[in-house]
């Protein structure tokens, strides 16, 4: 006989600590969005209380995630005065699309060879969805059917640990203002017609190809957008 009790008492358990590991993870991507879109600037003093105060979280959390993105090299802590945003190059953005493209672009291939049509049926009803909310502007839309279009593709590839590390490396990305670049939603409306053909044709290589290339194509984005926004002064030279 099971004692219901202790059943719920441990299911609540685990969600009130799934809820505790992921609100540093809420606060990493919320600051990451922030210093990508230039909202914050570099060497700006990052509050730990306007931070808590915006997510409706404790202190705790805000300082885990800000020390997960002091890892990941986007603040630095300064000894007994806080956290400041660190710098970002053209070079970071464009490395960080880039490992994006190169995961991606594999998980594309291998999905060319085990894609089902029902798959294909459901990413042509997503991509539907997805020119709807285009022409209706509404930008939460815009970028949550993007990520299912892709999420259905990197399922379809059954690579579950090449898809972990592509995931990794997502969440260095922007999402938050991603749908706003410039030019990117247009040409993802071309993309994602073309890329379906590939998966239905059983072509890896043009799968791959223009996976890639429509990732690397991010990147041009958000450069012009952290230019315009003043996050580098001038045309800064790549490393």
């Amino acid at each position: 006989m099971v004692d219901h009790s202790i059943t719920t008492g441990h299911d609540r358990f685990r969600s009130n600590r799934s809820r505790r590991e992921q609100l540093p993870e809420a606060v990493a991507s919320y600051v990451r969005d922030l210093i990508m879109s230039s909202q914050v600037k570099p060497g700006d003093f990052l509050r730990m209380e306007p931070i808590a105060e915006a997510l409706g979280v404790s202190s705790t959390p805000v300082r885990e995630g800000l020390l997960a993105l002091s890892n990941e090299g986007f603040v630095k802590l300064i000894p007994r005065r806080g956290f400041v945003a660190a710098s970002v190059s053209q070079q970071d953005v464009r490395d960080l699309f880039w490992t994006q493209a190169q995961f991606a672009g594999e998980l594309a291939a291998r999905a060319a060879s085990k894609i089902t049509p029902a798959d294909i049926a459901r990413l042509e009803s997503i991509n539907e969805q997805f020119k709807e909310a285009v022409d209706n502007d509404v930008q939460n839309d815009i970028t949550e059917l993007g990520h299912a279009f892709h999420r259905l593709i990197n399922r379809a590839a059954e690579s579950r640990r090449l898809s972990l590390l592509l995931s990794s490396a997502v969440k260095q990305l922007p999402n938050r203002f991603y749908a706003s670049i410039e030019g990117h939603v247009t040409a993802t409306r071309g993309d994602h017609p073309e890329l379906i053909e590939a998966l239905r044709f059983r072509d890896p290589e043009l799968a791959r190809t223009l996976t890639e290339n429509h990732i690397l194509d991010g990147a041009d984005g958000v450069i012009r957008t952290m230019r315009a926004r003043s996050s580098w002064g001038g045309r800064e030279k790549t490393r």
